[in-house]
């Protein structure tokens, strides 16, 4: 039988890599054994000559010299505390002044960015440490400016702490209730969608706090089964399942009504903002300013193509317009997150040009100037120093696969800061004269180094050496970049991993892996490469079965400016999915590919566009797996979904492109997993998926995963779900 073929050739070939250097182990890859040593949480302090980080062993807050790297004190030690006592800790807020901190302990997930956790103050001359609140744990606590008060959310309302009266409690709102109103805190869509966890802020004296108000009431409501389970396990569940249900627009519904509030510290009065807002329109971040007497407030409006800088006065809730912001089809979530607000500027990224630049307004809102120019995408802003007119920032200005730290100055001169080709990435000192740069490429881990604001290298903090040296006793294959033109003559990029004893005279079987969605890279010269990152380990583990893996990043993706990645626009997975069939042709020309089987495989987006893949029509794929994949735009969130697409009623053709449509042209054998806790793909995707696949009389396999999100993982669960991959694989490609 094939199957037990295969599994015998897997198991000669396994043993003949063992005797040439040693195999990777996919239990070893999804235990950590390769993961990467990183940094701890890094955060600079004021003056700019030393920055904060948790040690090695997690059990220290330490502040290190930017000029050495050497550590120079000890800020906060778990074993050396006056007051209340704590084990381990989970991370750490700095004040404003530097002379407290917030310690994270007892955290609790909630969706992909929110958390609760138990927090404490901790004062650094004195070592005492004392519970932020005995009421209950605590989610996004800010420091005022001061560091002599907190705000926190707790159960959808706000609170206050002040430092300078006992830490006295204050209950900020009294209306927020779950599933109808929060306070504080974005609703589950827009914090996924436009990445962030916290809604509050104080003003710049410190005198009053703002924050978004969600009213969720009329948003349709989701619910997931859960049941009993293992690792962990919820006895409740034991007999009946339960369900979880939260609120979750899917698109063309109802969203949130969103209002700003600001809060009197002294007076005790609540305000609402005279924001301009309809019932469609999203406020997606409150910021501070130097004056207190303004705070930012960015809005967008549903079809997302207008992001709108207000200044807002918390006291007479008065809102000016100070940045409008239109460009074509949709402004990418990333430019609103990368808005910077200095002591008298706005830094804005834009793509209007055609490529995502830098442009620098007054806190006025009047244009100062572009300070990017060029035919490269800018991918972070680090910051702009109003003493010297610098902005900081890092782009693709070499190729799209890699990054670079960069510096303009106000003259327009622009240096490149990082010598190294790969990837990239910067955490500045307060006053710009230093930054730790996190480099990597696609064949090795993560180095970090400090270097001055010219670019000149101080020391070396971190190299992962042993890591280094345990893998190169693996014998592993290497990472091949290529890129080739497809028949509508769109040139594509991509990364192929061959087995170690590659003979160029011999057929192979391919895995292509790849993501696909508006923005995205899967091919990266970075460490973060590969279909679960790290290297593309678990990728090069099964190059031992003999497989060649392969990873094109299609039309849609980043870094290659605005028309290449906002052509989808409207037809999500039309152009995806002819891009990864177009891959699967071009390898078959190649000597060494078996073009009879080739298969695909993708997560999320990377799922949906292997359905659309494999049912496109030209039938190159013998297999395929989709895990946790949309099937029809409709079952997803009002904000991703509409950035993209507009509404279902606004573009019914443009959703009608989707693999329940394209069922009867699905060719291939397939393989589904989901996890049944998904609250960010919802099951609903695959069932109804599914549902189409019998009525069309389609064989398929499909894996679920009790309890698990949108990552599936916890005990043994992703070692399972990625061996059930290798293995699906195994069977069908050989």
């Amino acid at each position: 039988m094939k199957k037990i073929f295969a599994m015998c050739a897997a198991l000669i070939m396994t043993i003949n890599c063992m005797a040439a250097g040693g195999t990777l182990s996919l239990k070893d890859i999804t235990a950590g054994k390769y993961a990467a040593t990183r940094l701890g949480k890094v955060t600079p302090m004021i003056g700019g000559e030393s920055y904060a980080m948790i040690s090695s062993d997690g059990k220290k807050i330490v502040e290190c010299s930017y000029k050495t790297g050497r550590q120079t004190g000890v800020l906060f030690d778990v074993s050396n505390t006056v007051g209340e006592s704590i084990d381990s800790f989970d991370g750490y807020i700095l004040s404003p002044d530097g002379t407290k901190m917030l310690i994270q302990t007892g955290t609790k997930k909630i969706y992909r960015r929110s958390f609760t956790a138990t927090y404490y103050i901790y004062n650094i001359a004195d070592r005492r440490l004392e519970r932020l609140s005995d009421n209950g744990p605590q989610q996004t606590p800010v420091w005022s400016p001061d560091g002599m008060k907190v705000a926190f959310v707790r159960d959808n309302n706000i609170y206050l702490i002040k430092l300078l009266y006992g830490n006295s409690e204050s209950q900020v709102t009294k209306d927020g209730k779950r599933n109808e109103v929060i306070n504080g805190v974005p609703d589950w869509v827009n914090e996924e969608e436009f990445c962030f966890n916290s809604a509050l802020a104080f003003n710049a004296d410190g005198s009053m706090i703002c924050w978004i108000r969600y009213d969720e009431a009329h948003v349709p409501m989701y619910s997931l089964q859960m049941y009993k389970g293992l690792a962990p396990e919820h006895g409740e569940y034991a007999t009946y399942p339960g369900a979880y249900s939260y609120k979750y627009p899917k698109a063309g519904v109802d969203n949130s009504s969103v209002t700003v509030m600001s809060y009197d510290i002294q007076s005790r009065q609540t305000r609402k903002m005279q924001l301009p807002l309809d019932a469609d329109t999203y406020v997606t971040r409150v910021k501070p300013t130097a004056d207190a007497g303004k705070m930012i407030v960015m809005t967008m409006n549903r079809h997302q193509d207008k992001l709108c800088i207000y200044s807002a006065n918390p006291r007479s809730t008065v809102c000016k317009l100070l940045i409008e912001e239109n460009v074509p089809k949709y402004v990418k979530e990333e430019a609103m997150d990368g808005v910077t607000v200095t002591g008298r500027h706005i830094l804005l990224p834009s793509d209007r040009s055609g490529n995502m630049q830098l442009y620098l307004y007054s806190m006025t809102g009047q244009l100062q100037g572009q300070l990017t120019k060029g035919n490269y995408d800018v991918t972070a802003v680090y910051g702009y120093d109003e003493a010297t007119g610098s902005a900081y920032y890092q782009a693709a200005g070499k190729k799209p696969m890699e990054r670079e730290v960069y510096v303009v100055n106000k003259n327009g001169k622009v240096t490149c800061l990082t010598p190294k080709d790969g990837w990239n990435a910067a955490t500045f000192s307060a006053n710009f004269k230093y930054f730790i740069n996190q480099w990597s490429d696609a064949n090795t881990p993560y180095e970090y180094s400090i270097y001055n604001n010219s670019g000149k290298k101080c020391v070396t903090l971190l190299d992962n050496k042993e890591l280094k040296a345990t893998l190169a006793t693996m014998n592993l294959p290497t990472k091949e970049f290529f890129s080739f033109k497809t028949s509508e003559g769109v040139e594509l990029n991509g990364v192929m991993i061959k087995p170690v004893d590659f003979d160029v005279n011999k057929k192979y079987p391919v895995i292509m892996w790849q993501y696909s969605g508006p923005g995205s890279q899967q091919v990266v010269d970075s460490w973060n490469i590969g279909s679960m990152g790290e290297g593309a380990l678990f990728d090069e583990y099964l190059t031992q079965n003999g497989f060649i893996l392969v990873c094109v990043d299609g039309r849609g993706t980043g870094a290659r400016g605005a028309d290449f990645e906002k052509c989808t626009y409207m037809r999500l997975g039309d152009l995806e999915s002819k891009d990864q069939v177009e891959t699967a042709l071009y390898l078959g020309t190649l000597p060494y590919v078996d073009k009879d089987n080739i298969g695909i495989w993708g997560w999320s987006y990377g799922g949906f566009n292997t359905l659309m893949s494999m049912s496109e029509g030209r039938g190159v794929f013998k297999a395929g797996v989709a895990v946790a994949p949309p099937t029809d735009w409709r079952y997803y969130d009002t904000v991703y979904t509409e950035r993209y697409m507009r509404t279902p009623k606004e573009n019914p053709s443009g959703y009608d492109i989707n693999p329940i449509k394209r069922v009867g042209s699905l060719q291939g054998a397939l393989l589904l997993c989901q996890g049944l806790a998904d609250d960010n793909v919802h099951p609903q995707n695959v069932f109804e998926y599914t549902e189409a696949l019998v009525q069309a009389d389609k064989d398929f396999k499909m894996n679920v995963y009790t309890n698990r999100d949108h990552g599936i993982y916890g005990g043994n669960t992703r070692n399972h779900l990625l061996r059930q991959i290798e293995r699906f694989f195994m069977d069908n490609l050989k």
